[in-house]
């Protein structure tokens, strides 16, 4: 194996932390409790080359999700191809370090840049936990907090 193949190997292996399915809650700043919640799976893809992410929410303003993730090159780091059921098409970059998990949108791909957007998330030391949030930004520069998410491990 080549150096960039060792890489990319250790970039997918440091995903199976995200292998199964998690239940999925939102809450909304300033917005009372709701009971939004789903469903995610993570799996390998084309022989452990790629990271599927699917989501369900069973709510009306919450849409479905799939996307796919790959390390990028130098292993690194991850690009995440995201698609929704409102016809939403995106792509994020992704980091993964101890246990901090990344998204970030900052740059116009498949549809205009209208807002910038970036996700931070935590494992728990178990593993079985992923707290995070979601913020967006008109300029760049100032950030407000979107919605956060919290996910649990189901199996």
């Amino acid at each position: 194996m080549d150096q960039d193949q060792d890489a990319r190997s250790d970039a997918l292996e440091r995903l199976e932390v995200f292998i199964g399915e998690w239940s999925l809650e939102a809450d909304f700043p300033g917005a009372p409790p709701t009971d939004i919640r789903g469903r995610v799976t993570f799996e390998w893809l084309l022989g452990r080359q790629f990271l599927a992410e699917r989501s369900t929410v069973p709510h009306p303003d919450a849409p479905d999700g799939f996307a796919i993730i790959g390390p990028d090159q130098d292993g690194d780091a991850y690009t995440q191809h995201y698609f929704d059921s409102r016809g939403v098409a995106r792509v994020y970059a992704m980091t993964f370090r101890d246990g901090v998990w990344k998204l970030w949108r900052d740059a116009p791909d498949f549809t205009p840049l209208s807002f910038s957007q970036r996700f931070t998330a935590s494992f728990s030391d178990d593993g079985d936990t992923i707290d995070g949030a979601w913020e967006t930004s008109d300029d760049g520069s100032s950030w407000e907090r979107d919605f956060g998410l919290t996910y649990r491990r189901v199996s």
